[in-house]
């Protein structure tokens, strides 16, 4: 019997808020991350277009697991949009598919933002990764294909005009999962009637993480210069958030080592005291500062869902 294969790389955990830079995919900054790190394992929480710059939170080893509540946060973009041309990708990507020499004033364009404010239906981009029949929107617009994309609810909870030029409005907005800034810049186009696209877009928040933590590409690859191994993961090390900060919007639960150790095995433990918890459906316990597991709390106990090395 052959025995299981060692992973490569480092068992490093934490989360790496890199501000992406122009004309790299979300996928290659991941994998330039994970060899920087020698990590074993990365993700990352919500893609960013080439075209599109800032935050992308890049999670490392067993910080992996937490991706998904970092996916559910609220996130803000600044952009601008160009009037006078629609594109097939709604960005500066595509070829044009409609134009029109009209342009709005800045009356028109602030009366048009209380209709995208709050909950509202919006129609993914042609050019995005929603699966229609089992198959990506972008693979089938590429084969020249034009398909139906049903409309979806999306969360705006604010939206604010920056300033205006000739031909371009510059915008801030603070939305939930599954927008597309994209598609906004299409919509606004149609309903003023001069058409328009994305033609700049840089991402400064995902919750948890505050544009503060933003780091640099550059100043990660200026490392590489140290040429001794560890001193240079050690510097790069300095860099990560820790794990548990994903969680931020989960309810906590400190526990003793003895605690952490029973959940490290999978087992539950008793939440005691005047102002423990008593009913969560998810919570995070820490011991030492130390992510332990995510779990739910109920009938006096913590039991624990994912658990942490």
């Amino acid at each position: 019997m052959s025995k299981p294969r060692k992973p490569k790389g480092r068992p490093v955990s934490g989360w790496l808020i890199l501000d992406k830079p122009l004309d790299f995919g979300s996928t290659e900054a991941v994998s330039k991350i994970k060899w920087l790190f020698n990590a074993q394992k990365a993700g990352h929480a919500g893609t960013l277009d080439p075209l599109a710059s800032g935050m992308l939170p890049i999670a490392l080893g067993d910080a992996t697991k937490t991706v998904p509540y970092v996916m559910d946060g609220r996130k803000i973009y600044e952009f601008a949009v160009t009037w006078g041309e629609e594109r097939s990708t709604d960005d500066l990507e595509g070829e044009v598919t409609a134009s029109s020499e009209k342009r709005p004033t800045e009356d028109d364009i602030r009366a048009l933002l209380p209709n995208y404010t709050g909950t509202i239906n919006q129609i993914p981009p042609q050019f995005s990764a929603i699966k229609i029949a089992g198959e990506r929107a972008y693979d089938l617009a590429r084969d020249g294909e034009t398909v139906e994309i049903p409309s979806r609810e999306v969360e705006i909870f604010r939206l604010t005009l920056l300033g205006v030029d000739a031909d371009k409005a510059h915008f801030e907005v603070e939305c939930g999962k599954g927008t597309y800034v994209r598609a906004l810049a299409r919509d606004f186009g149609r309903d003023l009637g001069c058409y328009g696209h994305i033609s700049e877009l840089r991402r400064t928040f995902v919750a948890p993480f505050a544009e503060e933590k933003m780091v640099p590409l550059a100043d990660l690859v200026a490392l590489e210069e140290i040429e001794d191994r560890d001193e240079r993961l050690a510097a790069l090390d300095e860099f990560l958030i820790d794990t548990a900060e994903a969680l931020s919007s989960l309810p906590h639960l400190p526990v003793t080592e003895d605690q952490a150790h029973r959940i490290r095995m999978g087992n539950p433990v008793i939440v005691r005291g005047r102002d423990a918890l008593v009913a969560e459906s998810e919570a995070y316990a820490t011991s030492r500062g130390k992510l332990i597991a995510i779990g739910e709390i109920g009938q006096g106990e913590f039991r624990p869902k994912r658990v942490f090395a």
